[in-house]
This record gives structure tokens, sequence and C-alpha cells, in this order.
């Protein structure tokens, strides 16, 4: 069994405007090259996990959201890190699907993809979604990051509370 750092993407590896689709829109957030290479050093699987409403409500396809994401896996492979897998949610919010954060489908995926031991893994996420989904899912340890976004952290469910998601990877060990 392996140990898994999941990732969501908007607000955690690049900067969050609406409904980022477009590769010059894409903007990676300071630090996530450098972190996500030392989680790897340090053995874990890199799983990215990502709600897509866009593509539900009608504002990019599929498509769009597949060609940035194999632009996005190709930045992190030329900056020496190895993404093993990005799980998507596409549908708007109230459709009633398990796979869009706080439901755990993404993570469900994976533990069928992969022999990932929950106990040893973590979540990084920026919202309080994120981090609801790594509680029902069982994933011991998990963290949100501020990003730019102001957190209460007297109500969050979230184990630790951090700036970026470089921050965040200097709690893995």
């Amino acid at each position: 069994m392996k140990k898994a750092l999941f990732i969501d993407r908007d607000g955690v590896i690049n900067k969050e405007y609406d409904y980022v689709h477009k590769i010059e829109e894409f903007e990676f957030i300071d630090g996530v090259f450098e972190a996500l290479r030392k989680a790897r050093e340090l053995g874990y699987l890199l799983i990215v996990i990502t709600n897509q409403s866009g593509i539900g409500r009608g504002y990019y396809s599929e498509d769009d959201f597949f060609k940035l994401t194999e632009w996005m896996v190709e930045a992190f492979s030329e900056n020496g890190v190895h993404i093993d897998r990005v799980y998507h949610c596409p549908h708007a919010p109230g459709s009633g699907c398990d796979c869009r954060k706080p439901e755990t489908g993404m993570i469900d995926r994976a533990l069928n993809d992969f022999a990932i031991d929950l106990k040893h893994s973590w979540l990084v996420g920026d919202k309080e979604s994120d981090i609801q989904a790594a509680v029902k899912a069982g994933i011991a340890n998990h963290i949100l990051v501020r990003s730019g976004h102001k957190i209460d952290e007297t109500k969050t469910a979230a184990k630790h509370v951090c700036d970026t998601l470089k921050d965040a990877v200097e709690l893995l060990g």
C-alpha cells in the first residue's frame, strides 16, 4: 500500500479565476513544482482531484478540460514532477453525482486504481468541501490552504491550515 497526496487544482496548484479552462489563463502558484517534487521524494503518489462545474454549466467542454490537463501534466513533467493521475468531476452543483466534492467519488476511483493507505495519506484543498471529502473518505490528514482566501480557522474540519501548497508539503515530513 502506498501513501498518496490528494491535491485540489484551482486555488492550490493554480491561481483561481472564474472557471479556468484555457492554457493562457492558467497560472501556477509560486512554489508548486518544488512542493510536489518534495512530496514525490517523500514517497507520495500525486493525485489531483478537481471539481470542474464549468463543464456541467456549459461554460467549456470536457475536451477543453482534457487539453488543459494534458498541458498542465506536461508542465509538471518538464519541472521534474510526475503526476500519477488527475480525476475530475464534470457535474454542476446539485446534479446528485457521487464525485463532486464533498462526495468521495474521485477518491474512491483512486482507491480502485491504486493501492493507497489512507491512514498515511494527505489531502490539500482550498475549500471546506475538499476537507469534507477527505473526512468522509477516511483520509487521515488534511490541510486547508488559504491561497488568498480568508479562512475562519475555528470553522474548518481541517487538521492544519497553511498559506500555500508549498507550506502544506512541509508538514508531510
